[in-house]
């Protein structure tokens, strides 16, 4: 693998001129374990204490500090943030969702993706002691709404929503 070494121009994009505008993003994602490794989520019985709860404060707490890890996110001021945490025995994973809320010139998307994906690293810190091989996977955004660029919403098959609830 070489390592391309040329110059790159980056830039922090100017939201100056953009319009304030309410936006709220949808971000999901899920961690795969094992089903004994699940049941100790479930039952309460994991060593470190209550791991979706742990997890779930996390993922917010991250939200709110996605402008300080992803190095050309712009720091927006956050109306409202839910992360949602949901154990799916069938599949033996645990699903995870985050909606965040803002009104302002820029969107949402990142401090959701940053939520799903700080709560599922928290779930795995949590238990990894009992099983190594877990997997956080499709981490992404489901939709956004508000700003210039308009509304998205990502089609999904039904059993990719399971366990959230019928909220979309």
């Amino acid at each position: 693998m070489s390592i391309d070494r040329r110059p790159r121009r980056l830039t922090h994009v100017d939201v100056g001129e953009k319009p304030e505008t309410a936006r709220e993003a949808v971000a999901r994602g899920d961690v795969v374990l094992a089903p004994a490794t699940l049941r100790l989520i479930t039952t309460g019985a994991a060593r470190k204490g209550d791991v979706l709860a742990v997890a779930q404060v996390a993922g917010i707490a991250a939200a709110k500090r996605t402008w300080e890890l992803i190095p050309l996110c712009h720091a927006i001021p956050l109306t409202g943030i839910t992360v949602r945490m949901a154990p799916d025995a069938a599949t033996s994973r645990v699903r995870i969702e985050a909606r965040v809320r803002t009104v302002g010139r820029t969107g949402a998307e990142m401090e959701a993706l940053v939520a799903v994906a700080v709560a599922g690293l928290t779930v795995y810190d949590m238990l990894k002691a009992v099983e190594r091989g877990m997997r956080i996977e499709n981490i992404r955004l489901m939709r956004k709404s508000g700003g210039r660029s308009g509304d998205y919403a990502r089609r999904e098959r039904p059993e990719m929503r399971r366990g959230l609830g019928a909220r979309r």
